[in-house]
């Protein structure tokens, strides 16, 4: 273990980013509990458009996550994280490696 990841002791739930159903809602595969670490914080962030953002709250994973995907803290096993209450959506990922470049921080904005 790493100390990387030592510190990710809570449980996040991740739903890839849905694709439309042809009829006006996404659909989501299913779940995936990962490591992590929410903070509820306030950072200001410039998104993929270039516009400066506030998030609610920084989250450190442990494995790569896609923008627009959706987040819930603790585990759910919800096949839609639209209905999932307190599931936030993913605004930004960032991965930053080590000096070595074998092992990865991982962080989201929400």
């Amino acid at each position: 273990m790493s100390y990387i990841t030592r510190n990710l002791r809570q449980k996040v739930t991740y739903w890839a980013p849905g694709v439309p159903d042809g009829f006006g809602s996404l659909t989501f595969v299913a779940p995936v509990i990962l490591n992590g670490r929410w903070e509820q914080r306030t950072d200001l962030f410039i998104d993929s458009a270039g516009q400066e953002v506030r998030s609610a709250a920084r989250v450190y994973l442990d494995a790569d996550v896609a923008v627009d995907g959706y987040v819930f803290l603790g585990e759910s096993t919800g096949t839609n994280p639209l209905t999932v209450s307190g599931a936030r959506q993913i605004r930004d990922f960032r991965k930053t490696p080590n000096l070595k470049a074998n092992l990865f921080e991982r962080v989201i904005f929400l």
